[in-house]
């Protein structure tokens, strides 16, 4: 995985922080994220394009966990932030409490990339924003495992 250097958000979570965040949102982050977050925190990736359903996908920025919302702009990639603008688009369940699908990256075109915690790999997922409601969520499935995504960036 090759990001921009000037790119990643300091300072990285560490092991207790990223566990202050799973806590809150009620989830277990596979430990691949895990590891990412803590050397990529926010990165640009220069391989940033990615194929699924013979459509191209280009990911703007990785989403972190900023420690600092007063550094210019940062609040754009916080996945707190951007989890509390689209939440309630983000899921089919009135009553839930935490997270089920994570904004993980900003796509070029508004969507998001996403792991989709509900099952126990942590399956990375598309949410298309133009087609999603509150509460009716419209994703795609685009990679089994974080692992499994990170291979397919061109």
């Amino acid at each position: 995985m090759n990001i921009k250097n000037e790119s990643i958000i300091n300072p990285l979570p560490d092991d207790l922080l990223i566990a202050e965040k799973e806590n809150k949102w009620r989830v277990k982050l596979p430990n691949s994220y895990r590891e990412f977050l803590k050397k990529y925190n926010g990165g640009i990736p220069q391989e940033c394009c990615f194929y699924h359903r013979e459509r191209e996908f280009m990911i703007v920025r990785f989403l972190g966990i900023i420690k600092d919302l007063s550094i210019e702009g940062a609040g754009w990639y916080d996945i707190d932030v951007v989890e509390s603008q689209i939440g309630e688009r983000l899921t089919d369940n009135m009553d839930l409490i935490g997270i089920e699908i994570l904004p993980i990256a900003e796509l070029f075109s508004g969507d998001y990339l996403c792991l989709d915690l509900r099952d126990s790999k942590g399956s990375v997922c598309v949410w298309f924003h133009e087609k999603s409601e509150e509460f009716r969520p419209v994703i795609e499935r685009v990679a089994d495992s974080f692992e499994e995504f990170l291979i397919k960036l061109r």
